[in-house]
């Protein structure tokens, strides 16, 4: 088998039968044979990111303990002890990597015994490079689509918006530009980021833009709403549990850490993270490990941690509900979200794109926003911010009109009491002041001349 495996290797290098996941991977191989090693070796380590090999169940457990994997590949008969033993013996105290066993025995009672156990795939000695490869890329991709689901189920119970204004911070006002600018530039750092800004400013989005711009694009992006989990699950939810840890816990299960490992966790309205908890995630950032309820195994996790608040967190810390030394390991880089009035035109922008998106998704046709309307959403306050001005446009969607009892309730004015003058004047000022004054320049992004711009500041008085 081993004389075969550098001419395997090089027929299957670029093959893609085997998935676009197997080049990221981190494999552990446990075998006493160091023919069977150094064959696996040489099959996977030009295909994975990292190999590691073990010559036997107390070297593997070592590993284990120091570097996450995402396959183990294990040899059922060594000398001390069963490979099935010491894989019983890891699930009970906290190990969810997925394991492929290797056995020249195959039958139903091992078959079963590994299943009960946890063993996700088998290979039968002797075996071809191709029947390993085919073992692991399932594995890989197992894993990545159960993890997949559970976001996206979890995500299901997210705020509808979300959906809409995933990955996109939209706008040109000074305000946004500002905030893009910040996240682009953090991007790439491992650095932790705390978003914060009233609620409805988009410091989701923000985060999906953090995610979308770093070198962890290609893995997943994990939000916790850690208000939305009720307090007696949070802790599970979050850290995973082994089988056991409480009534309830019939099998064990991974948290939504180990979750994001490799990519992105969002941890949102962190201020409202139980306190009992909060010591917990600080041994998260400052050890990078996890301890899962009812688990005796610390396990690594490789993650970038972004954190959101509309809440002051200093007036929390001063009142005891929040740890200060917390508090000032999420706040090394902090990024103000602006709240909707203070973003000029970018209402109109969003308000476009709301229309468009909700009215194709309800297959019902878009209403006309016209002059009166946009002086409305330009000089209305927003106290709900984005989510409020979404509320409204799927409201509109739905009633083929803007309602003028809402406009009326919320003290402005009707929208027959504004012209196209006011609208006209306000989107002049506004690119003037995008401008720095500077009118040439004003002229030309409005696509008029110098001379109407003077005519009008003329008129206005200024």
């Amino acid at each position: 088998m081993s004389e075969e495996a550098p001419r395997d290797v090089a027929e299957s290098v670029v093959d893609p039968e085997f998935g676009p996941w197997l080049a990221q991977a981190s494999i552990l191989i446990v075998d006493d044979e160091p023919g069977m090693r150094n064959f696996l070796v040489k099959l996977l380590r030009p295909r994975c990111k990292l190999i590691e090999e073990s010559a036997d169940a107390k070297d593997a457990s070592r590993k284990l303990d120091g570097q996450h994997f995402d396959v183990v590949i294990l040899d059922n008969v060594m000398p001390g002890k069963i490979g099935l033993d010491w894989l019983a013996e890891q699930r009970a105290i906290g190990f969810f990597t997925d394991v492929i066993l290797m056995t020249a025995y195959a039958d139903l009672d091992t078959a079963i015994g590994a299943l009960r156990i946890g063993v996700i795939d088998f290979v039968i000695k002797p075996f071809r490079s191709n029947q390993l490869l085919n073992a692991v890329a399932r594995c890989l991709d197992r894993a990545r689509l159960q993890r997949e689901n559970f976001v996206l189920r979890h995500e299901m119970k997210s705020s509808s918006q979300q959906l809409y204004l995933r990955n996109k911070l939209l706008g040109v006002s000074a305000a946004i530009q500002k905030a893009r600018e910040t996240i682009a530039r953090v991007a790439p750092l491992p650095t932790p980021v705390l978003l914060t800004g009233e609620s409805g400013t988009g410091k989701e989005v923000a985060a999906r833009s953090l995610h979308s711009l770093s070198n962890r694009a290609d893995k997943l992006f994990v939000p916790v709403n850690c208000g939305a989990i009720p307090s007696e699950m949070i802790e599970s939810e979050l850290f995973g549990h082994v089988r056991g840890a409480f009534t309830g816990a019939g099998k064990a299960r991974e948290g939504l850490f180990m979750f994001a490992q490799g990519g992105t966790l969002f941890l949102d309205e962190i201020g409202e993270l139980p306190h009992h908890l909060q010591s917990k995630l600080l041994r998260v950032l400052e050890d990078r490990r996890v301890r899962p309820v009812g688990s005796e195994r610390e396990v690594p996790i490789d993650a970038r941690y972004v954190f959101a608040t509309n809440a002051d967190l200093q007036k929390r810390v001063s009142a005891g509900t929040f740890r200060a030394d917390l508090y000032f390991r999420i706040n090394i880089m902090q990024i103000e979200l602006p709240p909707l009035r203070d973003r000029d035109q970018d209402v109109l922008e969003l308000a476009e794109l709301f229309m468009r998106e909700i009215s194709e998704q309800l297959g019902m046709p878009r209403v006309p926003i016209d002059a009166g309307m946009r002086a409305f959403l330009l000089q209305y306050d927003w106290p709900g911010n984005i989510r409020e001005l979404r509320n409204l446009i799927e409201r509109t969607v739905i009633l083929g009109e803007f309602r003028e009892d809402y406009l009326k309730s919320r003290g402005e004015r009707s929208t027959s009491d504004v012209t196209l003058a006011d609208v006209e004047r306000r989107h002049i000022l506004f690119v003037l002041r995008e401008s720095d004054g500077d009118r040439e320049e004003a002229a030309r992004r409005l696509g008029i001349s110098r001379k109407t711009i003077d005519r009008k500041c003329a008129s206005w008085q200024l």
